[in-house]
């Protein structure tokens, strides 16, 4: 009989490169390089390394997270809300274009909000953005990449609230560590306890057929 500490007490990682919300919020870091190259000055505005270094963060740190959630779940919990911050402060830059261009902020009642709300649910990879945000303006853009940082904001929420859950029932390595050393002492003792009877039930047999051991 044997107990595998190795499985208990480190987490199987989530592939990252699979989360959806991740894709998104990738997508969002070179949307938002695009954007900053497209429509807002090469020099002198401090909005452009603001927009950039938050997507990045957004996206770097669910990388980061989903790594070290291996091992420590609240070190991933850290970092996820590390990268959801990241998103919510970028989706207040692209509010922050709008409102200083004067531009449009679509809702449910614009003619092609729900449009584009049904786009940015079924693509989630950049690739499937490319070719779309060469072609668009400014206003269509912005409005694109909030519903981009909306759905990954809620999807996070989403995920971060099961791993919340999953903390309290499971705990940290160090519960789990504790839990492993449990199951190995416990799986000891039914090892040895077999080997026990076994040994009693070979001498029974020996005894019974007149065999001296």
């Amino acid at each position: 009989m044997e107990y595998n500490t190795r499985n208990t007490v480190l987490r199987r990682p989530a592939n990252w490169r699979n989360l959806y919300f991740y894709q998104k919020a990738d997508a969002l870091f070179q949307m938002t390089v695009i954007f900053c190259e497209r429509f807002l000055p090469e020099h002198g505005d401090r909005t452009v390394d603001q927009m950039v270094q938050a997507a990045r963060s957004g996206k770097q740190n669910i990388v980061e997270g989903s790594e070290d959630g291996m091992t420590s779940t609240q070190m991933e919990i850290n970092l996820l809300n590390v990268a959801r911050a990241s998103i919510q402060e970028l989706q207040r830059d692209y509010n922050d274009y709008l409102n200083r261009k004067n531009l449009l902020l679509w809702d449910k009642t614009h003619a092609r909000y729900q449009d584009m709300l049904a786009f940015c649910r079924q693509h989630n990879t950049f690739d499937e953005y490319k070719e779309l945000i060469n072609k668009i303006n400014n206003e269509e853009f912005c409005n694109l990449a909030l519903t981009l940082c909306h759905m990954v904001d809620k999807m996070m929420s989403t995920y971060l609230h099961q791993l919340e859950e999953q903390f309290v029932k499971e705990g940290g390595i160090k519960e789990r560590m504790h839990a492993a050393r449990t199951g190995y002492r416990q799986a000891e003792m039914e090892r040895l306890a077999f080997l026990e009877r076994e040994v009693l039930r070979l001498q029974n047999i020996l005894t019974a057929n007149g065999i001296e051991y």
